[in-house]
């Protein structure tokens, strides 16, 4: 407990930042919530974090508003309440570019009131079994921009699972940057998508993994890999691909087993198994990133668990 913040000591810090916000200041609010959530300086709290965080969002700072939404939305402390969440958005769109942008996205997508997909989605099967598919158009090219943008900022070197410890590390086979988008930055429009995911691997939205953005450079690639954990006891049973650009050349999504290789076109999502009904793996789902030949190329990954997956737990580790 000896580390400092600005200058200070933890405990010092602390007294100052709880003293700032019991004056009502919305920074110290907003920072005070930041550390319930994140659960390092303090323990982590969530409901603690919600009414902090909405304190700071009814004074107008404007990131705060944007968390108070997403946390809203996505059950982070409470009960998941899309509608209060698009309620949230649109009082604070006036006064916030981002939120206007995000309630833009909204508006443009067919939802019902539960932010789910209106229509129904329908996947054109690749595979001989029908298990490997697409869907065309998945999202448009505002929301693909969108998810880039959005995942910019929080992009680092791609780490793989070490199946001997189930820690993440760097490995030579995996080559691209990559940013989780989690509860915190999980704006309207990318809960919308969320949902859009859920409904098309008929599973729940609390079934997914954060919302995780690659970006493949030049010469960059993941080599031949399966999705699946090593022993986990909740494991991912289907993948969701999603191309978020086509300006580049190379990067294919190739499937060996199956004789399969997908030209990435923005928009377009595939989708498949990881393992079989019974719990087996499926080989055929074995799937490479090409080399990026010229350009970047972008994707967005979810990975479906079997059950629930808690967001705010730790990572995984080999039982």
């Amino acid at each position: 407990m000896d580390r400092l913040i600005a200058g200070h000591r933890i405990p010092e810090a602390i007294s100052a930042l709880a003293a700032a916000a019991d004056r009502q200041d919305p920074e110290a609010l907003f920072r005070l919530g930041f550390w319930q959530i994140v659960g390092d300086i303090l323990p982590r709290d969530l409901a603690a974090a919600r009414v902090a965080i909405g304190k700071a969002a009814s004074l107008g700072h404007h990131e705060a508003q944007m968390m108070q939404i997403a946390l809203t939305a996505n059950g982070s402390g409470a009960p998941a309440d899309w509608k209060a969440a698009r309620l949230l958005l649109e009082a604070t769109s006036e006064n916030n570019y981002h939120a206007r942008e995000v309630l833009g996205l909204i508006r443009d997508m067919s939802l019902k009131d539960d932010g789910s997909p209106a229509q129904a989605l329908t996947a054109e099967p690749l595979s001989r079994d029908g298990t490997l598919s697409r869907v065309s158009a998945f999202l448009t090219p505002l929301e693909c921009q969108h998810l880039m943008h959005n995942a910019a900022d929080l992009l680092t070197p791609a780490l793989v699972i070490d199946p001997r410890t189930g820690r993440k590390t760097l490995n030579p086979v995996r080559t691209s940057d990559t940013a989780s988008i989690g509860p915190l930055r999980e704006d309207l429009a990318i809960r919308a998508i969320n949902l859009r995911i859920a409904a098309l691997s008929g599973s729940s939205v609390f079934a997914g993994e954060a919302l995780t953005i690659l970006r493949y450079q030049f010469n960059q690639q993941f080599r031949l890999h399966s999705d699946i954990l090593p022993s986990s006891n909740n494991q991912r049973v289907k993948t969701v691909i999603i191309y978020l650009n086509d300006d580049f050349t190379g990067g294919q999504t190739s499937f060996p087993n199956i004789g399969i290789s997908i030209l990435p076109k923005t928009g377009d999502a595939i989708m498949f198994p990881n393992i079989y009904p019974d719990g087996r793996t499926n080989t055929d789902s074995n799937h490479a990133g090409l080399p990026v030949l010229k350009g970047s190329k972008w994707i967005a990954t979810r990975w479906i668990r079997k059950n629930p997956f808690n967001v705010w737990k730790g990572p995984e580790r080999v039982k």
